[in-house]
């Protein structure tokens, strides 16, 4: 059961009212586990970084909050997956990466080595030259060829 209600004021923001009709003006969407469970654990935290309602799972909420927090975590995370690598410039760092995502073909530039994080036992966390980050969620999982390719990196 939902004990709040989520609305945008005329400026943009969100703005949430309690059960006991507090009005918060400004409330921002926080993941608790962005990488392993990015729809659930979410914080609706206001000023002061204190939280104003908790969201155990997002696709229990209604369409309209769903909608809403959806929106804005889209709009201040940028994340895209890589779901496969089409090839690379070279095997020695740095060098230019291809890859497919969930938002289109790109290219990035891979720096070191370094620049690639283990996060769990399954996913990869890369940042590429210019501090954006592309997350491979689970390494075993993707194609053959993407998966030598990452072999050769890690």
């Amino acid at each position: 059961m939902t004990t709040f209600t989520l609305r945008r004021d005329a400026f943009g923001k969100l703005v949430l009212t309690n059960g006991e009709g507090e009005e918060f003006v400004g409330v921002v969407p926080v993941r608790s586990f962005p990488v392993q469970a990015p729809s659930k654990g979410i914080s609706l935290v206001r000023d002061g970084g204190k939280e104003a309602a908790w969201i155990d799972d997002l696709e229990t909420m209604p369409a309209d909050i769903r909608a809403l927090v959806t929106e804005e975590l889209d709009g201040r995370e940028f994340m895209p997956e890589i779901l496969s690598i089409k090839g690379v410039s070279s095997y020695a760092t740095p060098c230019t990466w291809t890859v497919k995502t969930d938002r289109g073909d790109t290219e990035f530039v891979l720096k070191g080595e370094e620049d690639i994080r283990r996060l769990g036992t399954y996913s990869l966390l890369i940042a590429d030259s210019h501090g954006i980050h592309f997350l491979i969620r689970d390494m075993f999982g993707i194609d053959k060829g993407s998966r030598k390719i990452l072999d050769r990196f890690l």
